[in-house]
């Protein structure tokens, strides 16, 4: 018998990516690529590690998950991240075709949805999904900034 996992499930491991961005001194944001309740993919932000303005969880969890199905479309795949994504993984998730998509905290700066909904008009998406611990992540990365400068 197969155990079904349910999104805080998956969102929690987003979270452990999250942590390890937080740790290398990059934005506390991680993702995971689940198909058939099994993570195929996991990331987290690189962006300063690479020296890379590209290097988002969201691109880095697409490559690893379409290398792991011999692919470039994720149809029949979902995202769990922490962090409403920005315009440019948004672009990629459409041109990825990935079926749902699960956020924790919104972006209301740069989030997709400030600028209208760039998803394909399949892709379904759910917020809010474990928001505060998200967010709290986001917030102490954040703070820690402001008291450096």
């Amino acid at each position: 018998m197969r155990i079904k996992f349910d999104e805080k499930y998956f969102m929690a491991k987003a979270i452990d990516e999250a942590k390890i961005a937080l740790s290398m001194g990059e934005v506390p944001i991680g993702a995971v690529i689940v198909a058939d309740d099994r993570i195929i993919a996991r990331a987290h932000n690189q962006v300063e590690r690479l020296n890379d303005v590209t290097a988002h969880a969201e691109m880095l969890a697409i490559t690893s998950a379409a290398n792991y199905l011999g692919g470039k479309y994720l149809e029949n795949c979902t995202m769990y991240v922490t962090m409403e994504p920005c315009q440019m993984c948004a672009g990629a998730l459409y041109w990825s075709r990935i079926s749902k998509i699960y956020y924790g905290a919104e972006d209301p700066k740069r989030g997709f949805t400030a600028l209208g909904n760039l998803m394909h008009p399949k892709t379904k998406i759910h917020k809010g999904v474990l928001e505060h611990e998200c967010k709290e992540l986001l917030d102490k990365f954040f703070i820690s900034r402001r008291n450096l400068n």
